[in-house]
């Protein structure tokens, strides 16, 4: 009898460019691959740990699962990605309904314990992390027409509040010519933007090409490529954000007008203290560079509230700094005190109802930034890639190449003349902005 298989995808890209490689392999074996994991026979929890709410999700998952297990309507949970390989023999231990645990080392197995596990083995292992295989064919998790691409693996950095280095190991980059195969072969799939994703996508290149920064030669040698339209850049690193690479992107077409820079904080005693460089000033003085050079850009950052130690001070900096950027787009959270890290133990840290508060000042303060933002554009035509309709209003969804998918907000839109195909690019007007969202309807080429 042939078995299915689904999978529950958590936490950031990089994770599901893993799960993406794994029900390859489990295709390619034989399993059927069902899109509800709740009626396939093993269920896969690629898990996230990053921080308590991450955790907290994916134990939710596992639990949510053991509950259809117990009622016959699955066979076998595997669990997998970071939260097995942060906890290891705990997590079976503590929720003994799960049939298999693999560390991240063990992905490139992942045909042999849904096995194991179907046959009620119960397999723990945790090979080392460089075993996790760096590429591979997918069976993507996203719309046909756009991909993750992951060009590197693992950190470095060594940030005070981060578990992801102990976690996923040293930094690992891929070859240009490995990542340029991928991009050639999703483009021949009808992808049509390709979203690049590491911890750290700026220092790419560094470890294996002589240290030297190799971002912007993988951008040129991707733009070569035929039929991709889309280029995007995820988790720059202020550090390795370089003139050249600044150049590439402002003069490639392909690469569009788009940076991710997780900043975390302005204020340099707090920065100092999460072991990361820079300081209002010098942040600034980047960000100024940035915009100078790439005309139109689009700078989204994540800032972190409530790390230890941070005061009133130090917070009244952060707010004014983000009133003065005025970033495009911009995500913050609360600092998470995760065990093993150096923040962990550290004085002072702060009471949650203090960094709760912190949080809503500054994601109601970036509201509206970008509410004004938008209605600045009012009367503007942007290209959107149109990906579903609203049901309810009959309106349609796209993005166009300021947001990125998930994360970003969206544009919605009337269609008078023809109903556009999702998975394709649409001229709209827009003629308002809503709750971070642009509305507007489509307009002739050139209109």
């Amino acid at each position: 009898m042939g078995y299915s298989v689904g999978i529950v995808n958590l936490g950031c890209a990089k994770n599901q460019v893993d799960a993406e490689v794994m029900l390859k392999k489990l295709e390619d074996a034989g399993y059927e691959v069902k899109d509800d994991p709740s009626s396939a026979d093993a269920v896969i929890i690629n898990t996230c740990a990053f921080i308590d709410a991450a955790k907290r999700e994916s134990i939710d998952n596992i639990l949510e699962f053991a509950k259809l297990k117990n009622e016959g309507k699955i066979k076998a949970i595997v669990v997998t990605g970071c939260l097995a390989e942060r906890y290891r023999g705990e997590v079976m231990k503590e929720l003994p309904e799960t049939d298999a645990v693999s560390g991240i080392g063990a992905n490139g197995d992942i045909v042999k314990t849904v096995a194991q596990a179907l046959g009620g083995a119960k397999p723990q292992q945790f090979p080392p992390k460089d075993k996790l295989p760096l590429c591979g064919t997918r069976r993507l998790l996203t719309p046909a027409w756009y991909a993750y691409v992951k060009i590197a693996e693992g950190c470095d950095n060594r940030c005070a509040y981060c578990a992801i280095p102990s976690i996923r190991g040293r930094y690992r980059s891929r070859t240009l010519e490995d990542i340029t195969a991928e991009a050639e072969s999703l483009a021949a799939k009808g992808v049509k933007e390709i979203i690049l994703v590491a911890q750290d996508t700026s220092k790419y290149g560094r470890d294996i090409y002589g240290g030297r920064l190799m971002l912007p030669e993988l951008l040129k040698r991707l733009c070569a490529v035929d039929g991709i339209k889309w280029i995007r850049i995820l988790y720059c690193y202020p550090d390795t954000v370089t003139e050249e690479l600044l150049t590439v992107i402002a003069s490639e077409k392909k690469v569009v007008n788009y940076i991710d820079l997780p900043l975390q904080h302005c204020s340099g005693r707090v920065l100092k203290a999460m072991r990361r460089a820079g300081d209002r000033r010098s942040l600034t003085e980047l960000i100024n560079k940035m915009r100078e050079k790439v005309p139109g850009l689009t700078l989204r950052t994540t800032l972190m509230v409530g790390f230890p130690g941070e005061t009133d001070a130090d917070f009244e900096e952060l707010c004014g700094f983000v009133k003065e950027m005025r970033f495009e787009r911009l995500g913050c959270f609360s600092y998470s005190r995760e065990e093993g890290t150096l923040a962990a133990g550290m004085p002072d840290q702060i009471d949650g109802e203090v960094k709760r508060r912190r949080l809503e000042l500054i994601t109601e303060e970036q509201m509206n930034i970008m509410q004004e933002q938008g209605g600045a554009m009012k009367g503007k035509t942007l290209e959107v890639l149109c990906e579903g309709i609203d049901a309810e209003s009959g309106l349609f969804i796209g993005r166009s190449a300021m947001d990125s998918p998930d994360v970003d907000g969206s544009i919605i839109f009337s269609a008078a003349a023809g109903r556009p195909r999702f998975g394709e690019f649409a001229n709209v007007k827009v003629t308002g902005c809503r709750d971070g969202d642009l509305y507007g309807e489509t307009v002739p080429l050139g209109g």
